[in-house]
């Protein structure tokens, strides 16, 4: 191919990629339901810096099983009782991260202390399934 041809090929190209859709004006934010944040730039190799968050507080919590009981079973309950849980006894335990299940793991303990030990991380997609 021709030294012409090849530079119209790359400028057909360049006038392919359509440009970016335009920034929405703030009153179209506000008919929109109010202001959006900036989205971050990535796409021109700017890092988005995440240091600011590394000491925000989350809540991290062991879930064993669930029950489903009647207000009428609940109130007859006193101490002694039993609640049958639905998961069985060798089944991984759900860690939640902020009541988000984050990933499952066995019971150990450490110094006379209940820990978890992970077995399996929930991906990002999985996570993404159980919000729906």
């Amino acid at each position: 191919m021709s030294e012409n041809g090849e530079g119209q090929l790359g400028e057909a190209l360049e006038n392919a990629v359509e440009p970016p859709p335009p920034e929405p004006s703030a009153a179209e934010q506000a008919a929109q339901g109010g202001e959006q944040a900036p989205a971050a730039n990535v796409s021109n190799g700017a890092e988005i810096k995440l240091d600011a968050l590394l000491d925000v507080p989350v809540t991290l919590s062991v879930e064993i099983g669930r029950s489903r009981v009647a207000i009428k079973q609940l109130l007859s309950l006193n101490q002694g009782s039993v609640i049958e849980l639905d998961r069985e006894v060798n089944d991984p335990l759900d860690l939640l991260v902020n009541g988000t299940l984050m990933a499952r793991g066995e019971v150990v303990t450490v110094d006379g202390k209940f820990g978890l030990r992970l077995i399996d991380i929930v991906s990002p997609t999985e996570r993404l399934k159980k919000l729906k």
